[in-house]
Order: structure tokens, then C-alpha cells, then sequence
């Protein structure tokens, strides 16, 4: 199909020829001179693969947390494309929340945990579940600090409720699924572990750990 073609989406063509020059500053600007969010969210559902990669790429960079729906939807699409970019791209939008200070705090946040520094991450984090309940991604960094440090329990009572906030949060679901195991509640675990994947069918590791326990309770 020639880029002359009218019927296709001028994003699909912007995306090809990213995939050329892999210039994403210059691929986003030509994509916001010409689509808006909301164009770019439909595009994401009812485009062909190439626009709905493309769509999803340039949510990525332009959208905020109120596209979460539709980036959670692409984590199951059925294009391994489409599924690996909404992936990556996701986790840009649940740091992209609240005011200006609220994401400079969910920023440093989540720098600490990268870091490893746990006991600074779920003091942060409590500060900011404190001020602004209603943001996942803090519950999901202290409970992910809390897995660390050996709080389980703690653990599973923040991502859940990280999920009670953001449904689609999968990281949330994965590490509920290992802090139940550690736990010694394989039923509850692989629960988890199956809602992670159900969320986002491209995590191999929680795969694994879900066929492993489907046959060990088989087993008993």
C-alpha cells in the first residue's frame, strides 16, 4: 500500500517513517500538529495495526493519566506491536498525574526505587497517599517498597488497593501474586498471578510462575 493511499491514516504514515529515522522528538510534533488526544484514542482502537502503533506511541508522549482505559485496552490487543508499545508506553501515563508537585514527588518516588532505597520510597510514598489518595502508582511504589522489606501482608493491602484505583495496573497484580506466595497462600497468589496476565498477556515470567502453580495445586 503506497503512502499515497487517502484511505489511510496520515499517523500510520508518520509512523513509518519513524521507524526509519527513529526521530521520536520530530515524529511527535508532526502527530500533535495534526491529531489530538482524543483522535489519537480512537485511532488506538478502530486503526489498523500501523495507526493503532502509532497512536499508541504518540499517547505516550502526549496524553496524560485519563488515557489509561485506553492503553490498558492495547495491553491485550491483538498485535504483539501494539501489546509491547502499550507496555512501555503505560507507565509513562501513571506518572503523568495530579499537579505539577504531586509528579515531581511520584517522580523522585519512583527514582528511589530504582535505586533500591525502600525505606526512603514508602516514606515518600506515604506522604503522597496521605495528601492525594487517588493516586495508584503511590500506593503501588510503597507496596512494592514494602515487598522488599520483607512487609508482606503490607504489600498485598497496598497494591490492592493500587488495583481498587487503577485496574489495569498489572505491576500491582504481579507483585500481589508474589508476596502471597511468600506468604504461603498459593490459592490467593496464583489468583493474582492470573490477573496480572489476564491485564497484560505479555508478562512471561508471571506465565511461568502461574503454570507452576496450577500444577502444584493440582498436585495436592
Amino acid at each position: 500500500m503506497s503512502n499515497d493511499d487517502p484511505q489511510r491514516p496520515l499517523l500510520a504514515h508518520h509512523y513509518e517513517r519513524y521507524l526509519v529515522d527513529q526521530n521520536i522528538s520530530d515524529y511527535v510534533q508532526c502527530v500533535s500538529s495534526a491529531y489530538t488526544v482524543g483522535s489519537l484514542e480512537r485511532l488506538a482502537i478502530v486503526g489498523d495495526r500501523g495507526a493503532r502503533r502509532g497512536a499508541i506511541l504518540a499517547l505516550g508522549r502526549l496524553a496524560d493519566y485519563r488515557a489509561n482505559m485506553t492503553l490498558g485496552r492495547a495491553l491485550v490487543d491483538s498485535d504483539r506491536g501494539v501489546r509491547t508499545l502499550a507496555e512501555h508506553n503505560i507507565l509513562r501515563l501513571w506518572m503523568r498525574i495530579g499537579t505539577p508537585s504531586q509528579r515531581r514527588q511520584l517522580l523522585a518516588i519512583n527514582e528511589h526505587l530504582e535505586e533500591k532505597k525502600y525505606d526512603r520510597v514508602a516514606q515518600l510514598a506515604t506522604a503522597l497517599i496521605q495528601e492525594v489518595p487517588w493516586i495508584a502508582q503511590a500506593w503501588y511504589c510503597r507496596g512494592k517498597a514494602f515487598f522488599q522489606l520483607g512487609q508482606h501482608e503490607a504489600a498485598t493491602r497496598d497494591c490492592h488497593q493500587a488495583l481498587e484505583i487503577n485496574a489495569y495496573h498489572f505491576q500491582a497484580a504481579s507483585i500481589m501474586g508474589q508476596a502471597y506466595l511468600l506468604l504461603e497462600n498459593p490459592v490467593a497468589s496464583l489468583e493474582s498471578f492470573r490477573r496480572a496476565l489476564r491485564l497484560n498477556p505479555s508478562m512471561e515470567e508471571v506465565r511461568v510462575q502461574v503454570i507452576h502453580l496450577q500444577r502444584s495445586l493440582k498436585g495436592k
